[in-house]
């Protein structure tokens, strides 16, 4: 039966990419007797797809959606034979690769390779913590595994050594990941590209590793089944042949990213047994038992629920409780009383959040005492709320979006801005995906100093705010720092980056940042104004000492502070209206700036990198004092 069940997930796979002419046949084919075993062993109810205890699935090799969706059509996810044939079509429900919101069953948007190996380490991470608060020697409210799907591919990829090393020192011992080795990739044997022993690498991080023939199924299962019970996160090496049962193209590179061809396919259904002529068929007996993948996955919440009614300690259930449903009201927010960097203000907001959020947590890539991201007397993960990443950026990001798809937590995560383009391709799938993770960025200008230009983000600021449904935020001060979490904890599906200085600002005026939620507001108005500043963060102080010298000359200036570029896109004309009265708008500010043209008929920015020296210099060279500013604007 086994056999049948893993053929006829072979040609579903094979009959989709045909219909679209499109797609990758052959890591589903290779995959297809793994994914019959895994079916017996996965805890999941596709009647509750958010089951918190359900085990996690990740597909780190999302161009394998052959398998994917055909899984989750024979497991009873709500996609039907119609989808499998609009496979990689406008407004499908089955698009090229997996994306999370969009097709029922999908635990994350792992998109480029190697990403959906630090998402499964996310997700383990999550249930370290999470069973940490709830879980008792006698009583485990998490107990669930995560399960991972790769191949050579994302094992050539850099995170993947970042969130391996990661997953083996914090000993995740649920983590299994395992690995498609059939030592192809699209321009032929991996041996033109690596040489590496994989099992001695995994097993100097720490991790349990297994070597297997991936068709053999009672193989699979033992695998499996081993993994299971192992104190450390698990590698299952599963030798196989791509394209597995596709005659003449099986073993061959070929078949990765292109049709098998209609002779091709129908050969090998005839030698499966199959009907040559029917596509798409599943049959009774092999559709009876995938959909008893609802049976089981409803009895198993079912217990697992009766088994929270039976917690022997009331703690677990108020700590359940507490994760489920936090209470904002409780957030004491901080105030302030004289000049600090965004970056002490930021800390001392992370902190006040984290002591009345029970599912906040996070940590940095080894800069806490720089990012001030420490969270005072809070632990260490897994029991405490203090992660530590180490120099690993993009894993980091990766394992985040996991943490905050988890369920009932809300993660940040934090390096100097410069580094984020180490992190970019997470950030990139955080705003697709609507994952609100929030990204701590400090040290955000010239204004680093001494550093000098590799550590100067100047086209950073630009990169993100170009980036749809993620939000930077550039406070000014600690107020709106304040203002800007406020407003990022309600945007539920958006992330949102806080862009802090390392150079003390002053406090704003008393009596402001009423308007900071929409963007940008007005914060110093002259009578007789015939110029409006525009600027974010440090250079808000530069536009109203600029303001101040204009004064002197009797010269009327307007200054409006934009803590969020992105949000003040979004306001209606009649709120620009109010905060921008003049027909001459200028902006300022220490990177590229290029996309302030949308408000400004002039900008003061950065034309090229920048130069190691104390900051007061490097704003003075380059031209960012305000009285080069006032000559040169009049």
């Amino acid at each position: 039966m086994r056999q049948k069940m893993a053929d006829t997930i072979r040609f579903l796979a094979a009959d989709m990419v045909q219909a679209a002419n499109s797609g990758h046949p052959g890591a589903p084919m290779g995959l297809a007797d793994i994914a019959v075993v895994l079916s017996e062993h996965l805890s999941h109810n596709p009647k509750n797809p958010k089951w918190l205890n359900r085990d996690r699935l990740v597909f780190s090799g999302g161009h394998a959606t052959g398998l994917i969706y055909s899984l989750y059509y024979l497991w009873g996810y709500g996609l039907e034979v119609e989808d499998l044939k609009n496979f990689r079509q406008l407004d499908s429900k089955t698009p090229g690769h997996p994306e999370y919101g969009h097709t029922e069953g999908v635990e994350i948007t792992t998109g480029p390779l190697g990403q959906g190996i630090a998402n499964a380490v996310g997700f383990s991470m999550a249930s370290k913590f999470v069973g940490a608060q709830t879980n008792s020697e006698t009583a485990k409210v998490i107990d669930h595994h995560v399960y991972c799907l790769c191949g050579d591919g994302d094992l050539e990829e850099g995170i993947s050594y970042e969130a391996c090393s990661i997953a083996g020192h914090n000993k995740l011992d649920n983590l299994i990941l395992i690995y498609d080795s059939n030592k192809i990739t699209i321009e032929g044997s991996t041996e033109l590209s690596i040489s590496e022993n994989i099992s001695k690498r995994f097993e100097a991080q720490g991790w349990d590793v297994q070597s297997i023939d991936g068709h053999n199924y009672e193989e699979i299962d033992a695998a499996i089944v081993n993994a299971k019970t192992s104190d450390k996160p698990s590698l299952i090496i599963a030798n196989t042949l791509i394209a597995k049962g596709a005659g003449k193209l099986e073993g061959s590179h070929h078949s990765h990213g292109a049709p098998l061809g209609e002779e091709v396919i129908s050969i090998a259904k005839s030698k499966a047994g199959f009907d040559p002529l029917k596509k798409f068929f599943v049959d009774v007996d092999v559709m009876a038992r995938f959909r008893c993948a609802i049976e089981s996955g409803d009895l198993a919440e079912r217990e697992w629920k009766h088994r929270l009614k039976e917690l022997p300690l009331m703690e677990q259930n108020e700590a359940l409780e507490a994760l489920l449903n936090p209470d904002f009201s409780r957030i004491q927010w901080p105030t302030f009383d004289k000049a600090d960097a965004t970056r002490n203000t930021n800390g001392k907001v992370l902190n006040a959040i984290a002591k009345a959020i029970p599912g906040f947590l996070g940590g940095s890539a080894d800069l806490s005492p720089s990012n001030k991201t420490e969270l005072t007397d809070m632990g260490i993960f897994p029991k405490g709320k203090n992660i530590y990443f180490g120099i690993r950026e993009h894993a980091m990001a990766s394992i985040t979006n996991a943490i905050a798809l988890y369920g009932p937590l809300m993660p940040f995560s934090a390096t100097f801005f410069v580094f984020s383009d180490y992190l970019k391709p997470a950030a990139r799938i955080a705003a697709l995906s609507g994952i609100q993770q929030f990204f701590v960025w400090t040290h955000d200008s010239i204004g680093v100093g001494e550093d000098g230009p590799t550590h100067q983000p100047i086209e950073h600021l630009s990169q993100f705010r170009a980036l749809p449904n993620f939000y930077v935020w550039r406070p000014a001060d600690g107020k709106e720092n304040v203002e800007a979490w406020k407003k990022a904890i309600e945007m539920k599906t958006s992330p949102s980056a806080f862009v802090c200085s390392r150079q003390n600002l002053p406090l704003l005026p008393d009596a402001v940042c009423g308007e900071a939620s929409r963007g940008g507001y007005l914060l110093e108005e002259s009578a007789n104004a015939t110029i409006t500043l525009m600027a974010s963060g440090s250079e808000v102080e530069t536009a109203m000492k600029t303001r101040a010298l204009l004064a002197s000359r009797g010269i009327g200036a307007n200054v409006v502070s934009v803590p969020c570029f992105d949000l003040l896109l979004e306001q209606e004309k009649s709120y620009l209206d109010t905060i921008i009265k003049t027909e001459r708008v200028v902006a300022i500010e220490a990177a590229r700036a290029l996309e302030w043209y949308r408000f400004a008929d002039e900008i003061i920015n950065m034309d090229s990198f920048g130069a190691s020296a104390p900051a007061g210099e490097l704003f003075e060279k380059f031209g960012f004092s305000p009285e080069a500013i006032a000559d040169r604007l009049f």
